[in-house]
């Protein structure tokens, strides 16, 4: 990282009311800052309503709701911005408002009109900034726009062709002005999807572990965390240790080794290990680093339609520039070289790319899906073949415990409270049933210490001293060998009825089993009937229940290709693999932290609304709710970006090369020439906004990105 300043108490308040606040800082003039990154950083933080960065004038202005808290907050965020807030090779936006607009429009209408010299010199006064910043361009970054726009201002001046230069430089600034707000209102639609959830959290006082809303935690506080989970604080490890990936906060991808001492990071994930940590920040005091990977891929990254898009243009910037000094060679007419230099194909197909993808991601999150960046995007609209795991996907994950079946000696309340003690920190949809089948009952819940979770087998805890497994089947009999031989009958009996079976141990001996039935989703034979006529291959599901229960969800639904039974984490992720080398693109959808194996391995994971924080990470996609026909919805929007991405980017070759066609033969003038294609960008832009944002409410959404 280069030319990063110091910002420690660089911003000074130069105006404040009581709910707005305007400070300078002249770090905001940094070549390298993202002030895309910056704003959605301060958007981010509880109670902050809107911000607004002027470069120019090197201010910021936020209105929030008033409270001193967030007051502190902004004033914290802004005199510590992050290195990541820096990026190198920043190129920055146009910066033109309608001021600069308004000016040189009307310029160019009064040049006619005023005295030759005086022509003369307000012309070269307006042109000469331009011609430097096209001969900067030229031997700094090669031949771009700047080199082409630059040129053509030049040419018209020595012809003496004052309104003409005039008026393309009118032009030139207004299309700047449209595309940059263009770009910047898609930008600012998936800003507002930035502001953090309110969550709860489990806590450790006097003892006992009790979950809190988050809104409560204070200072000083100590917070539990698990596998899979999202570390909600800053603040230091005093007990246990683990791995923790910290990715979506510093962007490294290898987790990191913590142990009693370390600071944490708010929104890094706990993959292994349960941690201890006290709160030394809370609130809106962790609003910076709760900027999670969401924001870096959704505002930084590009996909590789982007990347290609950019590379076409830029290979497209010295063809132009070639054929105006070919058609001057040829002719030596001066107005035609320049009219051939007016057409640019950069400007369409570079910007209509981010506008598309944006305004994509922004239509399917109102849609109920959140897209992270637009390679998922990209990816989504690739897929043939899908992959669901069945609990809380396909189904609905609101299990419900229907059988209690205590070895002799043994009570079902006995049962039900120990079952429900250890699995009272999980969170799955098993040990929600259990637990909840709990709380009907006004069963009192036991203490419980030295919980670990097994991903995809089951939970080890301690209930009064003694060891308790609760988990399947070959979890507490082939791993923990518990002999289970007692149940096989029944348990036979409860599977072929299509129920999941929980069983529990203590002290190394069977104490019983508990079962429960999960419903499938009223949507999902719609949604897998839709996803097959929108030209998906192949559809499979994936679990980890029994045989029997697996083909009774299955036969269910017929457009299921295969169904796969009594998985572990890391066989979802080999059938994941087996198809994607068959040569499938191939998506995954599931929820837990057992799935995050085979969401890493997919060309698109997929996690639905109630997924544990480290699947969320992991997937590239995140349902915003549980109907199913969301994601369908996600999946069309993701074909008509594909389709529109093409539509711009022919329509902006076809208009653009016979607009240089005509030029070059002389049959358009130098400012016909830039109006045309100056309209035409703006009209692509139109189209690729107004395209697709029309999934819910077309009309709507094309007013607000227009």
């Amino acid at each position: 990282m280069i030319g990063i300043p110091n910002t420690r108490k660089r911003f000074k308040i130069v105006h404040e009311l009581p709910k707005r606040i305007r400070l300078k800082s002249l770090v905001l003039l940094a070549p390298d800052l993202d002030h895309n990154y910056l704003q959605a950083s301060v958007e981010s933080l509880n109670g902050v309503k809107s911000v607004r960065i002027n470069g120019p004038a090197f201010s910021i202005a936020v209105e929030y709701d008033g409270t001193p808290e967030v007051r502190s907050a902004i004033i914290e965020t802004l005199d510590d911005i992050p290195q990541e807030a820096f990026l190198k090779d920043n190129e920055r936006e146009h910066n033109v408002d309608l001021i600069d607009v308004g000016a040189r429009t009307a310029a160019a209408a009064a040049t006619p009109f005023l005295p030759l010299p005086v022509q003369a010199a307000t012309s070269w006064m307006l042109g000469i900034p331009g011609i430097v910043k096209g001969l900067e361009t030229l031997f700094t970054r090669g031949v771009k726009i700047e080199v082409l726009d630059g040129t053509v201002k030049a040419l018209s001046l020595l012809r003496g062709d004052y309104f003409t230069s005039n008026s393309v430089g009118a032009l030139l600034c207004l299309g700047e002005y449209l595309e940059d707000q263009s770009e910047q209102k898609s930008t600012d639609l998936l800003k507002t999807l930035l502001k953090p959830q309110v969550e709860k959290i489990w806590i450790e006082k006097d003892g006992r572990e009790l979950e809190i809303d988050f809104n409560d935690l204070q200072v000083g506080d100590i917070v539990v965390c698990g596998p899979g989970e999202l570390i909600p604080i800053e603040g230091t490890i005093v007990e246990g240790d683990g791995s923790v990936n910290q990715s979506s906060i510093t962007g490294e991808s290898v987790p990191i080794h913590l142990q009693p001492g370390d600071a944490t990071l708010s929104g890094a994930v706990v993959e292994e290990g349960t941690l201890k940590i006290r709160a030394d920040k809370v609130g809106a005091e962790t609003g910076m680093a709760r900027i999670n990977r969401y924001l870096e891929s959704s505002l930084r990254s590009q996909s590789k339609n982007q990347i290609q898009s950019a590379e076409l243009a830029d290979k497209l910037v010295p063809l132009t520039f070639g054929a105006g000094l070919g058609i001057y060679a040829l002719t030596g007419d001066l107005a035609r070289a320049a009219s051939v230099l007016t057409v640019d194909y950069s400007c369409a197909i570079k910007l209509s790319t981010p506008v598309a993808t944006r305004t994509s991601m922004y239509t399917a999150s109102k849609a109920g899906v959140l897209l992270k960046g637009g390679q998922a995007l990209d990816n989504l609209a690739a897929v043939d073949t899908i992959v669901f795991d069945k609990t809380g996907t396909l189904t609905k994950g609101e299990l419900k415990v229907t059988d209690i079946v205590p070895m002799p000696l043994y009570e079902e309340e006995e049962l039900l409270s120990i079952a429900a003690g250890a699995e009272e920190h999980y969170a799955h949809p098993v040990a929600r049933a259990v637990v909840n089948e709990a709380k009907e009952q006004g069963i009192q819940l036991p203490e419980v210490s030295g919980v670990d979770f097994i991903v995809a087998h089951g939970v080890s805890a301690y209930v009064d001293g003694k060891r308790v497994l609760v988990g399947s089947q070959h979890f507490v009999e082939e791993d923990e060998h518990v002999d289970c031989s007692y149940m096989e009958k029944k348990a036979t009996q409860l599977r072929n009825q299509g129920k999941n079976l929980l069983f529990v141990a203590m002290d190394e001996e069977l104490i019983g089993v508990i079962a429960m039935r999960d419903e499938l989703r009223p949507e999902a034979l719609e949604a897998l009937e839709a996803f097959k006529d929108a030209g998906i291959k192949r559809i499979e599901i994936l679990t980890g229940d029994h045989r029997s229960t697996a083909l009774a969800l299955a036969a269910q639904l017929p457009p299921v290709d295969a169904v796969h039974w009594e998985l572990k984490p890391e066989d979802k992720a080999n059938i994941v693999k087996e198809l994607k080398e068959g040569g499938a693109k191939v998506a995954f959808a599931g929820d837990g932290v057992n799935d995050t194996p085979a969401l890493v391995c997919a060309d698109v994971g997929i996690c639905m609304p109630s997924g544990a924080d480290l699947a969320r990470e992991s997937a590239q996609v995140v349902m915003l709710n549980e109907d199913m026909l969301t994601l369908v919805e996600a999946h069309r929007i993701a074909l008509t970006n594909r389709e529109t991405l093409s539509n711009c980017l022919w329509s902006a070759v076809g208009i653009n090369s016979a607009t240089l066609l005509l030029a070059g033969m002389g049959k358009i003038s130098t400012l016909a020439a830039a109006m045309t294609h100056n309209l035409s960008t703006v009209g692509i832009l139109g189209y690729a906004a107004m395209k697709t944002s029309s999934a819910n409410k077309p009309q709507e959404y094309a007013k607000e990105i227009q």
